[in-house]
Order: structure tokens, then C-alpha cells, then sequence
């Protein structure tokens, strides 16, 4: 019997993706963890492997097909003896170019009103993709009356878009104040600069994901801000005597090197556990409070970035996170990490002091309830014992979720901070 190959989910909360390329064509015989094909997400490229045995009878996607729906046949494999020219393809596996629009048939295209929507669950929640949920609220269309057409009845984007195409036909979600606030159109932006002095340069997935999330961070996020300086003479001199005594490879190279960042990313970790209520997440419904410090680190890459976790952070060594960071970044760069490698966390750390950058505030990246932005670590002088003395002073600004952290709970954890990072010893033991 022939096997599908479905467009895998990457990550619990994607709902399509580009196919780059193949790397069987028609005719090659499948053994059961062959790579078949590589997807890219708007931060990933991720290989497909086969679970089946047999021959990649029809490749339905071809290379380069932007968009792909999770879920939608993307091949077929068939078995020993079948025969592939008498397999049809699905009537839903078309190759897709551009962004999905609505099927023109009847059987495929959502249902945008309906008396028991899909998407309604048993006790009146509705289930329904965060996408999707902001494009209802911008467009003013109430969820409840929308069908859904994804997994077990969730409304999706395309779903909404075909509600938002129907018009009058749907109710108002609330009041035109509750609406999302729109920019300048395209073309009036263009009005204001002279034709043909500007190249346009299309926004890629990352950067249009970068774009909504930051929008919707500032948007539904009450931002709070506590600054502290920090002096980093002692975390200096441990450093170096830890590098120092890093043992060597066989080739001769230090197995480790530690940096200031390996040492905020351990510090901050540590000040989460000893302030475990900053520890958390906002939820409409309850404190999710995390019993691990997760940290995510911005890692600049071509068109973006992206944050890698380092996980249990808390319970590593200064080596091991030095070491998964240089990984990480690797990777990152290549655009290799798994959603497993950069989703979730607790908390996170941007740091821009390798650019000369003195302080800035940073945007909390949801589901984090904190961010610690970090600046340059510089000779300044200061007051010691009622004397003036030149101290190695780092500033920093912890940017809080007001509903999750507030500003006590905020000062008490940037304080734990700054007493790990001016005594590290403390958090070595």
C-alpha cells in the first residue's frame, strides 16, 4: 500500500514551511531513515527522514515551494511490487509557490461561519493559533464564529483569512478601539522618498517573524525597566585563572574558554533560583512558575537572530555552557538548530557590549516574563571608601513583565544578579 509523506511539523506551534529541496528523486529506492528532503522554517533548516522502506514513486512539492500547509502529502513511497503509475495524487497535494489561498473547492475550503465551530471546545474555550487569534482581533471578526480547519478542529490562519474574505456575513469580535493599530500602507511609506532611490529588498520568514513578535511583545507586554552597574574586577580575575587552568586536548588546545557572557548567562541562572517567584511565566489563567532557569541567549545571525536555551542552566558548569554556547552559535549561523534547541525558556540575555554599546533596554521575548540586557564592560571611575578608584564597571537593564515580575520582585532578582557577578565564587558553589 502506498505510504504518504506528510509536510512534518517542526515545532508544536508551526503551521507551514518552505521545502528547499529534495534529496531522493523519483525512482530512488527508500530505506527507513534516509533523508529525503530539507525544510526551512523562518530560523531552521530541518532534514526529513524516511520511516518507510520502499521507492519515492512521486514527488507531489517540487523544490522551492514556499508555504507548504503541515500535514499536506508531499510525496509518495510505494512498496515492493506496486505499481507507481497507477498512484494518483491527492486532490490537496499541490505544490505551493506563495502564501495558501483558499481552495475554490467546496470539500477543501474552511467554512467560515458555522452554528458549532469547530474550533469551540467542550467547555466554551476555543482552540485556535496565536496567528490566527491576532489576525480575528485586527480584522474584528469573533473567533467563536469561525470554523476551524486544522488538527481536531482549530482554527488556523486560513481559516480566519476566509472569514475576513466572507465580510458581513460575520459578527464584530468588539468595539473598532479594540482593533490593532495599523501603519502607514507600503505605498505611502514609498511617497515620502524619491523613485529609484531605494532598493527593495523583500522581508524574508525570519524577518517577518521577528517583526510580529516584537509588534506583539510591546503591544500586550507592560515593559518595566530597572538599571544597576555592576563591577567586574573579580569575575576578571576569576576568568582568567580558570582559562588558565582549562586542561588540553590531545592537539594541545585549551578543551574550554570561558567569556563574560558564559558567566552572565551562570549568573543570572542562579539569581532565578534564589529569587524563584521572578522565575515565571504570565498566563490569562495562572503564574506558571518554572522550577529550572532556562536561559536563552540572542545570537546575531544573517537577517535576524535567534536565542538558543541553554537548559537547567543553573545546574551546569561554566565549561559546559561555554561550550554549548560556541555550539549553539555554530549552528545558528548555519541556521542547523532544532525548534527543540531555540523555543521555550525562562529568561534570556542580550548582550551588546562587543560593540562598544554602554546600556539599552532590551524586548522581553514572550513566553519569557524577563530579559536582561547587558552593555559594555569599561574603566570608569568610582568612589571606594569615600576615595575616587578606576573599577571595571558593566551596566545592565533588566526588562520585566510587569503582570509576572513587578518592580520589588524585579529589584530583588537584578540585585541577586549583581552580587553573583561582583562575587562569582558564589556561583560555583
Amino acid at each position: 500500500m502506498p505510504v504518504d509523506i506528510l509536510m512534518p511539523a517542526l515545532s508544536p506551534t508551526m503551521e507551514k514551511g518552505n521545502l528547499a529541496k529534495w534529496l531522493k528523486k523519483e525512482g530512488d529506492t527508500i530505506k527507513s531513515g534516509d533523508v529525503l528532503a530539507e525544510i526551512e522554517t523562518d530560523k531552521a533548516t530541518m532534514e526529513v527522514e524516511a520511516v518507510d522502506e520502499g521507492v519515492l514513486a512521486k514527488i507531489l512539492v517540487p523544490d522551492g515551494s514556499a508555504d507548504v500547509p503541515v500535514n499536506q502529502v508531499i510525496g509518495i513511497i510505494t512498496q515492493e511490487g506496486e505499481d507507481a503509475s497507477s498512484i494518483k495524487a491527492p486532490a490537496a497535494a499541490k505544490p505551493v509557490a506563495a502564501a495558501p489561498v483558499p481552495s475554490q473547492a467546496a470539500a477543501a475550503a474552511p467554512t467560515p461561519l458555522a452554528s458549532k465551530p469547530n474550533g469551540a471546545a467542550p467547555a466554551g474555550k476555543l482552540f485556535a493559533s496565536p496567528l490566527a487569534r491576532r489576525l480575528a482581533k485586527q480584522a474584528g471578526l469573533d473567533l467563536a464564529l469561525i470554523s476551524g480547519s486544522g488538527p481536531r478542529g482549530r482554527i488556523i490562519e486560513r481559516d480566519v483569512r476566509a472569514a475576513e474574505k466572507a465580510g458581513p456575513q460575520v459578527k464584530p469580535a468588539a468595539a473598532s478601539a479594540a482593533v490593532a493599530p495599523v501603519g502607514m500602507s507600503d505605498e505611502t511609506v514609498k511617497k515620502f522618498f524619491e523613485p529609484g532611490s531605494y532598493e527593495e529588498v523583500p522581508h524574508d520568514g525570519m524577518r517577518k517573524t521577528i517583526a510580529r513578535r516584537l509588534v506583539e511583545a510591546k503591544q500586550t507586554i507592560p515593559h518595566f525597566y530597572l538599571s544597576v552597574d555592576c563591577e567586574l574586577d573579580a569575575l576578571l580575575s576569576l576568568r582568567e585563572q580558570i582559562n588558565k587552568s582549562a586542561p588540553l586536548s590531545k592537539e594541545g588546545k585549551p578543551l574550554f574558554k570561558i567569556s563574560v557572557n558564559d558567566f552572565i548567562i551562570k549568573a543570572l541562572a542562579v539569581a532565578l533560583q534564589r529569587v524563584p517567584d521572578a522565575n515565571a511565566t504570565w498566563t490569562e489563567a495562572a503564574m506558571l512558575k518554572h522550577r529550572h532557569s532556562d536561559v536563552g541567549v540572542a545570537v546575531s545571525i544573517p537577517g535576524g537572530l535567534i536565542t538558543p536555551v541553554i537548559r537547567k542552566a543553573e545546574t551546569k558548569s561554566l565549561p559546559i555552557i561555554s561550550n554549548e554556547m560556541k555550539d549553539y552559535a555554530a549552528r545558528a549561523k548555519a541556521r542547523k538548530l532544532k525548534p527543540s534547541e531555540y523555543e521555550g525558556g525562562t529568561t534570556a540575555v542580550s548582550n551588546l557590549g562587543m560593540f562598544g554599546i554602554k546600556n539599552f533596554s532590551a524586548v522581553i521575548n514572550p513566553p519569557h516574563a524577563t530579559i536582561l540586557a547587558v552593555g559594555a564592560g569599561e574603566q570608569r571611575v568610582i568612589v571606594k571608601n569615600g576615595a575616587p578608584a578606576v573599577a571595571t564597571v558593566m551596566s545592565v537593564t533588566l526588562s520585566t513583565d510587569h503582570r509576572a515580575v513587578d518592580g520589588a520582585l524585579g529589584a530583588e532578582l537584578i540585585s541577586a544578579f549583581k552580587k553573583l557577578i561582583e562575587a562569582p565564587i558564589g556561583m560555583l558553589v
